[in-house]
This record gives C-alpha cells, sequence and structure tokens, in this order.
C-alpha cells in the first residue's frame, strides 16, 4: 500500500480494529491516547504489544526487549489466542512474515497487514481493497458563505479545502496508470502526480507540480469549468461523482501563496531576442512567463488602466478576488516581465511598428466587441452591454462607490439577456449591488444552459430568478428614453443546429412584457477591429477572428502569433493558457533557429 493511502486512513482515524478469525476488536482507548494491544510471540515466550492505533507506523511498547530490525514470531488475538500471522504472503519492502488484522473503513470491512518486523514501516491494503476503499469515499463540498449573508457583500463565495477535505479529496484518486484527466487538460497538467503528493501531505511540492505546466492554478482552480475538462475524464466519474481536480488545483495554489512559498526562477541566460506580448490576459500572460523564463526581454502592452485582461475587468470579486490577480503579475513582473498599460495596440503601435522593435509578437487581445440583438427600443438608456457593465463593476470599482469615483449602473428590476458564465456573473452582481429582483432570460432550456452548474446553483441559492424558453422580442422605454419593459415571446426546442443544442423556435402568439428599469446583454462577444485596421494584411477567418496555425499559432504574418479568444471566439482561461503555451514553445524554437543560423561564406571573385 501507498504511505499516502495510510496517511488518508490515518487522518480520518475511521480505523477500528479487528481479530480475522473471532472479530473481537484490538482497539484500547485510555485518556491521554488511543492503542491496539496484541500478544506476541518473540523468542519463544508471550508477551504483551501495543501499536499506534492507525497501524502507519510500528511503534512498539511491550513487555519484552523488542529492538530495532528484530522480527516477531507471531501476533495473536487476546481474545481467541489464534495467531495472526498470513503464511502465504510476505512484507512487500524486507520480505519479513506478515499478520492480517481487518479494519473498518468507510463502515467497511477490510484486510489490512501489518509487517513483523519492527521498524519496517510496510503496512496497508491489497490493491483490491485499496480501491474499493477509494471508491466509497464521497466527493467533498467546500465550505461556502451562506446564501443569505453572501448577496449582501462581494466577498469569495466558497472558502476552499481545508487540508482534512482535500486529503480526503486526494484519497479518491485511483492513480490510474493510464491517466485520462491528463488528456483532458489543455496544458497537460500531471494531474495523479500533484494529487498523490497532496495525499502525501506534500502541498508546496503539489503546486510546483501543477506550475510545471500551468503558471497560474490559483485562478484555473477558481474559474476554469473542469468539470467539460480534466474532471470529465475521471475514471471515478463513471462509478460516481470525479475526482475534484479544480478544488484540489485551488487548495494548494492558496498553500504555496499564504505560506509564502512561491519562489521566483533564476533566469540563467538572456538571448539578446525580445518578445512583444499585446494583452495581459490569460494567453498573453503565458507566453511572456514561458518566453522570459527562456532567456528573452518581454514587453506586454495592455489597453487598460490595469493589468489581467478579462481576469480583471470581466470576473466578479466574489468568484476571482483582484488580490490574486495582482500577486501572479507581481510574479512576472518580478520575473523581469515589462508591463506598459494604457497601450492600444493598433493605434499607438502597429504590428508592423512593434515588429521593427521587437523579434516577435504575440497577440492575445482577446474577444471584446460586445454583440447586441439589433431588437426595436435596444438604444434606450440603461442598457447595457455585459462587457461595460462588468468592466464598470470589477476595473472601475463601481460597487464601492463613492470610494472610487464610479457610478454604479443600479436597476430594481433588472433582467440580464443570456445564460452563460457572463450571464450569472451579471445577474450575481446586480443582487450584490441591491437591486430587489434579477432576472435570467435564456431562449433554451436549463439543459442546454451553457453556464457552469456550480454558476447556476449559486445563482438559484441566491434568488435570481430564470426565465427560460423565453426570447426578448423589443424593449418598451418611458418618456425619458430610460428602459421600462421588455416584451419577450415564448419558445419551443425544434431540431439540433449547427451547435448540436436543439434550436429555439418562437411560438406565435406568445408575447408577454416583464417590467425592468436595467437590462445587461451578455449574448457573446466578437473580435475589436482596432488592430484588424492598421493591419490588413493579418488573416481572418469567416468570423472575424484572426487564423492561427493549431500547431505554432503563427498567423498569416511571419513572426506573428496569435493565440486565445480572438482565434477561438469565446472559450476559457486553460484554453487561452495552453494556446499561449503552444505560442511560446513554437515561437522559441523559430527565433532559435534564427540565432542559430549561421551567415553565407562570400566566395571572393579572382
Amino acid at each position: 500500500m501507498l504511505e499516502h493511502d495510510v496517511k488518508y486512513l490515518k487522518f480520518k482515524t475511521y480505523l477500528n480494529t479487528y481479530c480475522p478469525h473471532c472479530h473481537h476488536s484490538f482497539n484500547v482507548e485510555r485518556k491521554d491516547h488511543k492503542q491496539i494491544e496484541f500478544l506476541a510471540r518473540f523468542r519463544g515466550e508471550e508477551h504483551d504489544l501495543r501499536l499506534s492505533p492507525y497501524l502507519d507506523v510500528f511503534e512498539v511498547e511491550s513487555s519484552a526487549d523488542i529492538k530495532h530490525g528484530e522480527i516477531l514470531d507471531d501476533l495473536i488475538c487476546p481474545h481467541c489466542k489464534k495467531g495472526l500471522v498470513v503464511k502465504e504472503m510476505t512484507c512487500g519492502e524486507c520480505g519479513s512474515p506478515l499478520a492480517k488484522v481487518i479494519i473498518s473503513a468507510l463502515s467497511k470491512l477490510i484486510p489490512f497487514y501489518v509487517c513483523m518486523k519492527y521498524g519496517c514501516e510496510w503496512h496497508g491494503l491489497s490493491k483490491q481493497d485499496e480501491r474499493r476503499i477509494k471508491l466509497k469515499i464521497p466527493r467533498q463540498d467546500m465550505p461556502e458563505q451562506d446564501q443569505t449573508l453572501r448577496v449582501h457583500n462581494h466577498q469569495e463565495v466558497p472558502y476552499g479545502y481545508t487540508t482534512e477535505l482535500a486529503l480526503l479529496e486526494a484519497g479518491r484518486c485511483l492513480q490510474c496508470k493510464n491517466p485520462q484527466c491528463v488528456t483532458g487538460c489543455p496544458v497537460n497538467v500531471d494531474i495523479p502526480s500533484f494529487i498523490a503528493f497532496i495525499a502525501e501531505e506534500k502541498f508546496d511540492e503539489a503546486a510546483k507540480r501543477i506550475k510545471e505546466t500551468n503558471l497560474f492554478p490559483a485562478i484555473c482552480g477558481r474559474v476554469c469549468p473542469q468539470e467539460n475538462q480534466c474532471e470529465a475524464k475521471c475514471i471515478m466519474g463513471h462509478k460516481d461523482k470525479p475526482v475534484a481536480i479544480g478544488r484540489l488545483e485551488r487548495f494548494v495554489a492558496d498553500y504555496e501563496r499564504k505560506m509564502d512559498l512561491v519562489k521566483v526562477p533564476i533566469v540563467k541566460s538572456n538571448t539578446g531576442q525580445k518578445i512583444a506580448v499585446i494583452g495581459s490576459g490569460p494567453g498573453g500572460l503565458t507566453v511572456a512567463a514561458d518566453m522570459r523564463q527562456l532567456g528573452y526581454a518581454v514587453t506586454v502592452f495592455e489597453a487598460l488602466h490595469e493589468t489581467g485582461g478579462v481576469l480583471t475587468y470581466g470576473i466578479p470579486e466574489f468568484r476571482l478576488p483582484k488580490s490574486i490577480v495582482q500577486f501572479e503579475i507581481n510574479y512576472l513582473k518580478e520575473l523581469g516581465v515589462r508591463i506598459e498599460t494604457n497601450h492600444v495596440i493598433g493605434t499607438l503601435y502597429t504590428i508592423d511598428e512593434l515588429l521593427q522593435e521587437f523579434d516577435a509578437v504575440f497577440i492575445g487581445v482577446g474577444a471584446g466587441l460586445p454583440r447586441f440583438m439589433g431588437i426595436e427600443g435596444e438604444g434606450l438608456g440603461k442598457i447595457f452591454s455585459a462587457n461595460e457593465y462588468l468592466t464598470r463593476m470589477n476595473l472601475m470599482k463601481a460597487y464601492r462607490f463613492p470610494e472610487y469615483d464610479t457610478p454604479m449602473p443600479h436597476g430594481n428590476k433588472v433582467v440580464v439577456i443570456g445564460g452563460g458564465n457572463v450571464a450569472m456573473d451579471c445577474a450575481r452582481t446586480a443582487i450584490r449591488t441591491g437591486s430587489g429582483e434579477v432576472t435570467i432570460v435564456y431562449r433554451r432550456s436549463r439543459h442546454e444552459l451553457p453556464a457552469r452548474a456550480e454558476e447556476v446553483h449559486h445563482a438559484e441559492e441566491e434568488g435570481i430568478r430564470f426565465k427560460l424558453l423565453t426570447n426578448p422580442v423589443r424593449y418598451i422605454g418611458t418618456d425619458f428614453n430610460t428602459v421600462k419593459a421588455l416584451e419577450c415571446i415564448k419558445m419551443e426546442l425544434g431540431e439540433p443546429d449547427a451547435s448540436g443544442r436543439r434550436r429555439p423556435v418562437p411560438i406565435q402568439g406568445s408575447e408577454f412584457v416583464i417590467e425592468t428599469d436595467l437590462v445587461v446583454i451578455a449574448i457573446g462577444t466578437g473580435p475589436n477591429p482596432i488592430i484588424f485596421q492598421s493591419t490588413p494584411d493579418l488573416k481572418r477567418n469567416k468570423w472575424g477572428y484572426i487564423e492561427a496555425n493549431p500547431e505554432t499559432m503563427e498567423t498569416s504574418k511571419e513572426f506573428v502569433y496569435a493565440g486565445g479568444d480572438i482565434v477561438t471566439g469565446s472559450a476559457t482561461v486553460i484554453q487561452a493558457m495552453g494556446a499561449g503555451r503552444i505560442a511560446a514553445r513554437a515561437m522559441h524554437e523559430k527565433l532559435t533557429n534564427v540565432r542559430n543560423r549561421k551567415p553565407k561564406k562570400v566566395t571572393a571573385k579572382a
């Protein structure tokens, strides 16, 4: 049995120990500590013997003088006087005889084996029984703020795992020989390895293992849809709920940060080449970190006055505290990455101008152009795009007015149009800023909601109403040209469309009106045209996003790379990071070839 599996059993103190013959308990509880009492046959005589109650360390208290390295002749049940030695089995570490006892684990009786050599620490379960125990451990929920309290603050909702919960959840991992969870991760984190470190209580090592491929586990552990990626491939999910990989990722990242264990690597060499990164979102930050560690001088250009991209302006404080984002940004600064804010590339500098100063450019500007429905009345006051609404609230701190001088968009009856994570963020922000009634309008059914199940669950807990199979038709305004109502029509699901989801079809004559004094439209985004206006030769696809080679992320312009939402459209943080990692690897290979390219010899003419 692996050491961390024993520790799991020890931590939960499930162990009651029984004789395999008469099933009487060996456990004895005293005022100061617990013990397990046997009779031991040693040198031909019987002696009293007490062991650790968890059997993970062979702590001997005996009426005989047993010394380190000596082997007992037999362990004997003090109740039925039968020997416990199993003759057909030997210790997996030292080859000594084993004694068999029965332990209770998760209300199941399981054989457990103890090496008879004093000092040998091999004690454990058969692999089959170890698997049975793990399959019975329930997935551990995270403690959360009470729903009646959290709607009045912007503090993070889940508190994260305690050490006990993390050890329990790590104990569920089957340590598969062919881990499919890794293939489900866009950056191929060595998931079984970092979970094994957690189970061994090596939390710092677990964080370091994740950071070999994912630089921002504290962020990804909070906002990435693990249920559709790594956890969707988890073997445990076939029989029960999958291992909570994202929650464990968050736990070790928070542990590393809070215990001040984050170490900035030393950049050992300088290539003499320079990289420009446009955008400080997850893709750009990944490229910046990877290329800086490889010895390149890296400058990040950010259009806004604060760094982080969508991590800062798009995701609310109660889902991703800004202090965590800034901690990761500061890590990059300590690494030597230069960051220039208030630099809008496409107006201040063009891509071609950057290529005159830098050896390569990475475009990671996201897809921040709001989309609207184009229906009647859309120009009325107090109708916001999700981008503007969340940027005001998150980046410009409107929810802390008047401490921050940004007036807060506020409505008593708020309607949010859309069903994704952004829509949930808008609705949950509105309820926290004093709105009396918040309604999400979505044109498909609950089954098709694209938002994370966790976010939908939290929204419902917080009192947000859902108007499903409903689509807006027009806005109705007041005499002052502000919105006062939203006319909608009921929908039904027809045949699947190109996305594979059933297409919503209007039900004629089913129109109805929802009263509202503030509307947020969260139906997606598109590519911002600023860069393309100054770089017309940058090839784009039919949706207007940049075309990039998926193997290298290089664009139609040589030495210009792109990744994240500007290539794929709206996607996840970890997918943007995966694209950034591919681009950094390809960029480094190409620039290395440039450095190593020897000048051609010039042969003088006779």
